[in-house]
């Protein structure tokens, strides 16, 4: 057996590296040495569309290769190669050499079942969001659990048959029935008022966007069971108190996303209905003929009906109803209504559940308003993520700016608790980059937690020092970081609803809240964090992270174990090619001594 080189990840091989404009052309080169090699062939079709088999050119020394014409539509394509043979006695049989799984190298195989193709995300267009949005530090705010701006601490329009707590300090709590049903949704009674009163607070600590958990008139304190999409929340405070904190924030410098959650409602909202609190002929649970009935799917009227993830509370939408499309999306509907107020994007709560046209619908709509994002909650590697047995369309052009980088959080405490190694982290983030358009990657919404998560400190055992390296990983990788309230305090929290404390106002953890600004304000001084271009690097024991331009650099190393370290730049490895020379990475990094859970950023110039 001779050698057989391929890995996508350096351009010798496959250039340009990562995602490809549908129309554009990619290089593919494959180093073979074999006894008994004939020809090679290039596999590579769209999913779904006649796959090409082409058969590629012999360059110098056993480097095969082919300029291959993406052409047939954006999607994604799947490819390996195939190794053509003349055996001793001159039969012809080939072998198959693809993804090993794990990092770019590739594997060869005997038979086509055993095929594990490469991918390459083919997009429509690069996905080039407002300018505010690449600039942005954004902080996520759970309206309820922020701070109650009334002078005398009232609560706003309290809700019949619900909890309020005594104090602040009371730790979350549900109670519910056998069934698992909550009986008493529990506030604390933060409003607009609130927000609006912190903001000094957030421009000190250095973000500049907002985004919202739900604020539209729900029953519950999270509000993603929506009772009328039209109406804020009247324990938040009214519409136009919503119209003054959205002026304010405005006129210091914010942007403010809001969360849309589109693929269900509550069952006690004015389009269900269920307990006729919006009138006895209301809705599709109270009236067959109502508007509203078709939005919902029963099966037995009107006890049985289709909910999410089978939460009765939830009852789920039919996204494909032309008459619900218009209502979101329309040219007067939901999202027209508060985007003509002022608000800068929005956030798509489960975009999984909503179908790539809704989705589109939704852009379309924010495309005819100026300096709108779309962002989605997407857990996964968006590029080819499976939902309801459809390839989703998520980032390929038209449809979102990004998504949320919950393989960011993973990856994060993976790391810092010692679950993986540093290569693990690098290897995960090369195919995240390789498998993004680049405006996509770059689009990603950052987060080390947020209202679905356990509290980041939590899940690293208390550890402040772990903390700070978090906070750096979530400013220092690409995308826009977006700091979950209370994280930059010291909030604690196990599950939901622990994880939803109301903000510690008089106990802020100064330690907590000195590492999180010291990251934020880095983000602020340092363009190469917005745009700048990215590369990972790794030891045994360190993890490093390189944004560069053509004349500067950025070089951050963090230490993610509980023992000092001392730095050998010779040490470092990479999976593709550093910007930064293996003698000047000696010159930087030698001699270096970084404290257990610590890390040193060294910025320079080529």
């Amino acid at each position: 057996m001779g050698s057989i080189d391929y890995n996508p990840w350096l351009e010798e091989y496959k250039s340009p590296f990562g995602a490809i404009a549908e129309g554009g052309f990619a290089r593919f080169a494959i180093h073979v040495v074999d006894p008994g090699i004939d020809r090679v062939f290039l596999s590579i079709g769209r999913e779904g569309a006649v796959n090409h088999r082409i058969q590629m050119d012999l360059h110098e020394d056993g480097r095969y290769q082919y300029e291959f014409f993406f052409n047939d539509g954006k999607g994604l394509y799947f490819y390996h190669f195939e190794l053509e043979y003349i055996s001793t006695n001159q039969q012809r049989f080939t072998r198959y050499y693809c993804w090993s799984g794990t990092n770019g190298h590739g594997m060869l195989v005997e038979q086509p079942e055993a095929i594990n193709n490469y991918q390459v995300t083919c997009y429509g267009k690069a996905e080039v969001p407002p300018k505010w949005y690449r600039e942005a530090i954004v902080y996520q705010i759970f309206p309820d659990r922020f701070y109650n701006g009334n002078p005398d601490g009232s609560i706003n329009s309290p809700k019949p048959n619900t909890f309020l707590y005594g104090t602040t300090e009371d730790t979350p709590l549900y109670v519910k029935d056998s069934e698992g049903e909550i009986l008493r949704w529990d506030f604390y009674g933060g409003n607009f008022a609130g927000i609006r009163a912190k903001i000094p607070y957030l421009k000190e600590l250095g973000v500049n966007a907002i985004y919202l958990n739900p604020i539209f008139e729900a029953r519950s304190n999270h509000r993603y069971d929506t009772a009328d999409y039209l109406k804020v929340d009247g324990i938040l405070g009214t519409e136009g108190e919503f119209i003054d904190l959205m002026t304010e924030l405005h006129q210091e410098g914010f942007h403010v996303i809001l969360d849309g959650v589109f693929s269900h409602v509550g069952r006690q909202s004015r389009y269900f209905n269920y307990d006729g609190s919006y009138g006895e002929n209301v809705g599709a649970y109270q009236n067959i003929q109502s508007r509203y009935f078709p939005w919902f799917t029963f099966t037995t009227y009107p006890t049985d009906y289709r909910s999410w993830w089978g939460v009765k509370d939830l009852p789920e939408v039919d996204k494909e109803n032309e008459d619900f499309q218009q209502f979101i999306y329309g040219e007067n509907g939901v999202l027209s209504k508060w985007n003509r107020l002022g608000v800068d994007g929005w956030r798509l709560d489960v975009a999984d559940e909503l179908p790539d046209g809704f989705i589109a619908g939704i852009r379309q709509n924010l495309e005819s308003f100026k300096n709108k994002v779309l962002l989605g909650e997407v857990w996964e590697d968006a590029s080819n993520k499976i939902s309801y047995d459809q390839r989703r369309q998520y980032i390929l052009g038209d449809h979102l700016h990004g998504v949320m980088n919950y393989p960011l959080r993973t990856a994060t405490i993976a790391l810092l608790m010692e679950q993986c190694s540093p290569e693990d982290v690098a290897l995960a983030f090369l195919r995240l980059q390789e498998n993004y358009p680049r405006e996509v990657f770059y689009n990603s919404l950052n987060n080390i937690g947020t209202h679905d998560t356990e509290r980041i400190l939590t899940e690293l055992n208390g550890n402040k020092d772990k903390l700070a390296l978090a906070f750096g990983l979530l400013v220092l990788f690409p995308g826009v970081p977006c700091v979950y309230y209370g994280d930059e305090a010291g909030l604690t929290g196990g599950k939901d609803p622990d994880n939803r404390k109301f903000f510690p106002w008089e106990m802020i953890d100064e330690d907590c809240y000195q590492a999180c600004q010291k990251w934020l304000t880095l983000r602020k001084e340092q363009p190469l964090l917005q745009d700048g271009d990215f590369a990972l690097l790794f030891t045994e024991k360190l993890f490093g992270i390189i944004r560069y331009d053509e004349t500067e650099f950025l070089l951050a190393i963090l230490n993610p174990l509980d023992v000092d370290v001392v730095v050998n730049g010779g040490d470092f490895a990479s999976y593709r090619h550093l910007p930064l020379s293996t003698e000047l990475l000696e010159e930087l990094l030698d001699g270096q001594f970084i404290m257990a859970n610590h890390s040193f950023v060294i910025k320079g110039k080529f």
